[in-house]
């Protein structure tokens, strides 16, 4: 197979991506399956690779396909195959090849243990055309076992590296600030650096998200392994100023509070993410029943065009939300959004107080905030951001 088989040629006028201004679905994310062979300490998503109900449930590869087809009409120029983790799947091979004929860009994230020779051949003849983004949890044997509860999973991950290297695959590094690892990182960052293959810097998950299924039990564990908001500004200072003038910067060109709104993070031209199971969602970690699509009893199409601009619609009712986060001038910093009200609280505009704690850390290491106040009281935000009117 050539790769002119994965070219897509079409007359302009003709196609979902020339039909308007914008396509109707910019990025599609789908989560191939939930189960990982990996237990990893922080994971908001995995079940077990064995896990029989999951995998019953799971989309069969028929029906990725047609999604895909569906999404590419659209004027879908990206989809992001993850999980879990996507490779533990016997058809990913299919899906992907699937995906890339439609001429679509793949974004691809893996934890590298499963990767074959055959697969990094496949993506080196057929590059997905964005770096597989590769999550690497430990610089050493002990300190990455100890993170993902999985004996060998250091030994196979380098070992999954070694052939996307070997064969040219473009990757990026990820890593997670974590108990195990939070002495490791400068080092870590020094090894990724020479890799074969790998491209940008190392990204760290340092803010993590509680179990987006809402399993009580996972959420306290990862809630004990998220740094409190000090340390978090330490760590970003690690290598000099420059996170804390990318604060005051991000925060000066947000816009200022955003009131009653609550989806306030997607372009008009958006991305919806689709479960294992044919659930579609604005992303993964919004799980609220009142925000998923089933596509077994309807279409993308409908998704994307009727069912999620209704719920952009949707606004805060919740009255700690409208005083604080609807006042609040931090809101290019805060990442509280109704996926994090719903792992956290159940609901979509319910305050997140560790966003909360982390966003006025910042603002104080930026000269933003004074010693004990609040950013909802704070009437010239913009002004201290030193965003000019009109910019």
């Amino acid at each position: 197979m050539t790769a002119r088989s994965y070219v897509r040629k079409v007359r302009s006028g003709q196609d979902g991506l020339w039909r308007t201004s914008a396509p109707a679905l910019a990025r599609l994310d789908i989560e191939l399956t939930e189960r990982c062979n990996n237990a990893c300490l922080h994971c908001s998503v995995a079940l077990p690779a064995a896990d029989p109900g999951a995998k019953a449930r799971e989309w069969p590869a028929a029906r990725w396909r047609a999604l895909l087809d569906e999404a590419a009409a659209l004027g879908c120029l990206v989809v992001r195959l993850t999980g879990g983790e996507p490779t533990l799947r016997q058809d990913f091979e299919e899906i992907y090849v699937h995906a890339r004929r439609l001429g679509l860009r793949v974004m691809l994230f893996t934890n590298a243990t499963l990767v074959t020779p055959s697969l990094a051949r496949l993506l080196a003849d057929v590059p997905p055309l964005e770096a597989v983004e590769v999550s690497i949890y430990g610089l050493t044997a002990g300190t990455a076992d100890a993170v993902t509860g999985r004996p060998g999973s250091f030994e196979a991950a380098r070992r999954g590296l070694s052939l996307l290297g070997e064969q040219g695959v473009r990757f990026a590094v990820k890593g997670a600030v974590l108990p195990p690892t939070r002495g490791e990182m400068d080092a870590f960052e020094a090894w990724a650096a020479g890799l074969p293959g790998r491209t940008g810097e190392v990204s760290w998950a340092t803010l993590l998200d509680l179990h987006s299924r809402r399993d009580a039990a996972r959420s306290a564990v990862i809630a004990g392994l998220r740094p409190e908001a000090g340390e978090f500004v330490r760590l970003a200072r690690r290598r000099g100023e420059a996170a804390v003038e990318e604060w005051r910067d991000f925060c000066g060109r947000a816009g200022g509070p955003g009131g009653d709104r609550l989806f306030d993070c997607l372009p008009a031209a958006s991305s919806a993410a689709v479960d294992a199971y044919g659930r579609l969602q604005y992303c993964l970690g919004l799980r609220h029943p009142a925000t998923v699509y089933d596509l077994d009893a309807g279409s993308l199409r409908e998704a994307v065009t009727e069912f999620l601009p209704r719920l952009r619609e949707r606004r805060a009712a919740d009255p700690a939300y409208l005083e604080r986060c609807g006042r609040c001038f931090l809101k290019g910093l805060c990442l509280q959004c109704p996926a994090k009200s719903w792992a956290e609280h159940g609901t979509l505009d319910t305050p997140v107080e560790y966003f909360c704690d982390v966003a006025h850390a910042q603002a104080a290491a930026a000269g933003l905030l004074e010693p004990g106040e609040k950013a909802w009281t704070v009437r010239d935000g913009g002004r201290r951001a030193g965003r000019r009117k009109g910019t």
